[in-house]
């Protein structure tokens, strides 16, 4: 063996070991949420008397669901008087007429809403929340994004939740309007389930911290000023106040059995900008806070699990690393045989690929009795999984040399049935050169295929698949849906003119 090929497994076997540890953890988040399954908070009697609620909604160009989002907050069964809505618009285009106009009429209808509008978007989201808080009246703060229908009992069930005066956040588990219309947005519903039943579920019921998510949740004002407020130093603003009020000794309580419908995206640029921004905010916010965190004096428990949340995106890199130096690697241990490259990648690779699939399919199991017809749907999750290395690898990056950029928000088109239709509308986001490199790094894949089964080294097969499907995918799908997506827009513009 030469000095380069050597150079070449050890990389290759150290970047697999590290994806095995993050696998096992996994496997931890399922044991910690099978262990404390009992420890889900039960409903309690409202205070008497009810509190006053502010509801703030953050929106930016959100033109085709700004009205959806707004009558939903209305409807929601909680006293008129103790209720003030404030419509926090940073909008440039129709969407500030819109919402005026929705802002003015149930206000003349005896409702306490407000339209505020910024001229700049100082902070982004981060700073609107801030403004208005500056200026609410509640004792407590409900957050909805544009996308979401707020459920009407929302109110009723999370106020009783602050009995406890060290309860500074409620978080209510994310539902998803429109899962059915497409494989993509089947797989990010999955995705989401997972984040919340497992994740969130897990970590809350041990004692462990969490996060708010940026919307669907309400906190204690006091809590949120007591940790310093909102910031605007990263692109999470919701992970880096969560994790401030946790070291703060606040009390976060996580509600799985009420859900707050949302509309995930259903293109695939929308989907990456999206995941782009929250896996550099979440790096972002593991340099800002992870010191403090293991500095402190929580447990170590506690601590550890920190740990992997906050560090998880790393691995994005290592993947895109490992995509590389998997066809030279399988290529020097077939020179030397093969068998002993079985024993050797394919325990690691199940203990990092495996994980996934067990984590997504108790997921499903604990939240559909159909769970067995969904399981179709987990090589299409870890493939997806996959083919975001590179999106997320430039998200890493970006945070740690810390390059700044603007908190790009997902684009929203009131898609809630198959027929919806996304093409003809307003809010297009496009990548160049990142899909050419998924597509170049997919054909690289299929070209390692050919040689694997060429070769007989089908053990590797199922593993090298899962890779190149994913940049297949998420390449090509981001080139159509962007290049189709702009000709029709065009075609509808031209005929409205």
């Amino acid at each position: 063996m030469t000095l380069t090929e050597g150079l070449i497994l050890a990389a290759y076997f150290f970047i697999l070991c590290i994806l095995a540890v993050y696998g096992w953890h996994r496997y931890y988040l399922v044991f910690l949420y099978m262990k404390h399954r009992q420890n889900v908070p039960g409903p309690l009697p409202a205070p008497d008397p009810l509190p006053v609620v502010t509801i703030q909604l953050p929106i930016y160009n959100e033109m085709y669901v700004v009205n959806r989002l707004i009558e939903s907050v209305l409807a929601m069964d909680y006293p008129r008087h103790l209720l003030e809505i404030q419509v926090l618009d940073d909008s440039t285009d129709e969407t500030r007429e819109i919402a005026e106009l929705a802002v003015l009429r149930h206000a003349q209808q005896g409702f306490d809403i407000k339209y505020i509008h910024r001229v700049d978007r100082t902070g982004y989201k981060a700073g609107a929340l801030d403004a208005g808080l500056k200026i609410a009246r509640g004792e407590f703060v409900a957050i909805f994004d544009a996308d979401f229908i707020a459920p009407a009992d929302f109110l009723r069930r999370t106020v009783p939740q602050f009995a406890d005066p060290k309860v500074g956040m409620v978080q209510a588990r994310w539902g998803h309007i429109n899962r059915d219309y497409s494989l993509l947005t089947r797989v990010q519903a999955i995705l989401l389930d997972g984040h919340f039943v497992l994740e969130h579920g897990g970590r809350n019921r041990a004692g462990h911290f969490f996060n708010f998510n940026g919307t669907a949740g309400i906190w204690r004002r006091t809590a949120i000023s007591d940790a310093g407020g909102w910031q605007h130093d990263t692109l999470t603003e919701d992970l880096d106040l969560s994790y401030r009020a946790q070291l703060r000794g606040w009390r976060f309580v996580f509600l799985p059995d009420l859900i707050a419908p949302a509309e995930v995206p259903v293109e695939m640029n929308s989907f990456k900008s999206q995941q782009h921004r929250w896996a550099k905010g979440s790096v972002q916010t593991c340099r800002k806070l992870l010191p403090r965190i293991l500095r402190s004096s929580m447990p170590f428990g506690v601590k550890a699990e920190a740990f992997f949340h906050l560090t998880a995106n790393f691995n994005y890199p290592l993947m895109c690393v490992l995509s590389v130096l998997m066809a030279p690697a399988m290529v020097i241990r077939y020179n030397m045989g093969w068998y002993e490259m079985l024993l050797i990648d394919v325990p690691l690779f199940f203990a990092a690929t495996a994980s996934v699939a067990n984590f997504y399919l108790v997921c499903q199991r604990e939240l559909h009795t159909d769970w067995v017809t969904r399981i179709k749907y987990l090589p299409f999750l870890m493939s997806i999984g996959i083919g975001l290395a590179v999106n997320n690898t430039r998200a890493v990056f970006e945070a740690m040399f810390n390059r700044q950029s603007e908190f790009a928000r997902t684009p929203k088109y009131c898609i809630e049935a198959a027929a919806d239709e996304w093409m003809n509308k307003k809010y297009r986001q496009s990548f160049v050169v990142q899909p050419m490199i998924e597509l170049a790094l997919g054909l690289y894949f299929t070209a390692t295929v050919f040689y694997a089964l060429a070769n007989g080294i089908f053990g590797t097969v199922p593993f090298l698949v899962l890779f190149q499907v994913g940049f297949l995918y998420t390449g090509l799908l981001s080139i159509i849906q962007q290049y189709a997506g702009e000709m029709v827009f065009r075609s509808a513009a031209e005929e409205e003119t």
